[in-house]
């Protein structure tokens, strides 16, 4: 996976993650709006509508003084949690 940031300020934060598709932005998209220093939290995928973008941008909106890197790393670890559980969960019921 690579990221590249492409807009970054105090309270937003655009990066692009290549490689990626819609079923792991909308499960750390969802994961980020559980957080309630997460005022907006949307990504973009569609190239046409995008100036020939092809990989997915996240964007990060918070408050709270709350850093948007900071955001996302710490809800990239709820989703790893998550995953985690979840495995655990589904080998229990085999």
């Amino acid at each position: 996976m690579e990221l590249r940031v492409t807009e970054s300020s105090e309270d937003e934060l655009s990066i692009e993650i290549a490689g990626e598709d819609h079923t792991f932005m909308n499960v750390l998209k969802g994961t980020l709006l559980e957080h309630d220093d997460i005022s907006a939290a949307t990504y973009d995928v569609n190239p046409e509508q995008s100036g020939g973008q092809t990989e997915p941008i996240l964007t990060i909106k918070t408050e709270n003084d709350v850093d948007p890197l900071d955001a996302l790393e710490e809800a990239a670890v709820d989703v790893r949690e998550k995953a985690v559980a979840f495995r655990k969960a589904f080998e229990a019921a085999a």
